[in-house]
């Protein structure tokens, strides 16, 4: 059976994370109200933060940067500002 958790990024419940996927206490507080939707959206954004930068993750301020992005997305309500991105036009109808 689904684990649900209150999610704080969607701001209503959803499918949990079926374990914790990043280390410590931030870890556990993703794993314990972060979805699996919300941990999905991250991905996608630290992808683009990564390829974007050219972030290296052996390096640790790059780990700290990408770590500062990924709480300000997923528990401050904060978007992360890629350069140079520009989101698709939706069709309209």
């Amino acid at each position: 059976m689904a684990r649900t958790v209150h999610c704080v990024y969607l701001n209503q419940e959803a499918e949990g994370l079926d374990f914790q996927l990043y280390p410590g206490e931030i870890g556990k507080r993703i794993f314990d109200s972060i979805s699996k939707k919300a941990w999905a959206a991250w991905q996608h954004k630290q992808t683009m933060l990564i390829n974007e930068k050219k972030l290296n993750m052996m390096n640790a301020e790059h780990r700290k940067f990408l770590e500062e992005q990924m709480v300000h997305f997923l528990f401050e309500g904060g978007d992360v500002q890629v350069e140079g991105y520009v989101p698709p036009k939706e069709e309209e109808l």
